[in-house]
């Protein structure tokens, strides 16, 4: 299994365990993988009913992108990158697109 295959893998067990862990029995509010691995984009969404208000946003949103993962949207306290480095992923290979390019080398993962 080539580099990009493995990281499509590891990206979708992560995000399977990010909505199990997330989503509660007898929950309204339901969490989804979004999973493209034709374009290699990924999404964890949580949509539901909290009485009545509609609850719908993305928690993560992730890209693989010449062959690193780039984290373009983190929404928790539970930061997805630190979870994908303890999944196997090397820092290096892990680029936070949500910080902008000229503060990247300082964040302790890649730069993109």
């Amino acid at each position: 299994m080539d580099q990009v295959s493995r990281y499509r893998a590891t990206v979708r067990r992560v995000l399977d365990e990010f909505a199990a862990w997330i989503t509660k029995p007898d929950d309204s509010i339901r969490c989804e993988v979004v999973f493209d691995p034709s374009l290699d984009h990924f999404e964890l969404v949580r949509f539901g009913w909290d009485g009545r208000r509609r609850v719908h946003g993305v928690l993560f949103h992730l890209d693989i992108i010449g062959g690193k993962i780039w984290v373009q949207y983190d929404a928790t306290d539970r930061p997805i990158a630190e979870e994908l480095v303890r999944a196997g992923v090397p820092k290096e290979d892990i680029v936070l697109g949500e910080q902008p390019p000229e503060l990247r080398a300082h964040t302790g993962y890649g730069v993109g």
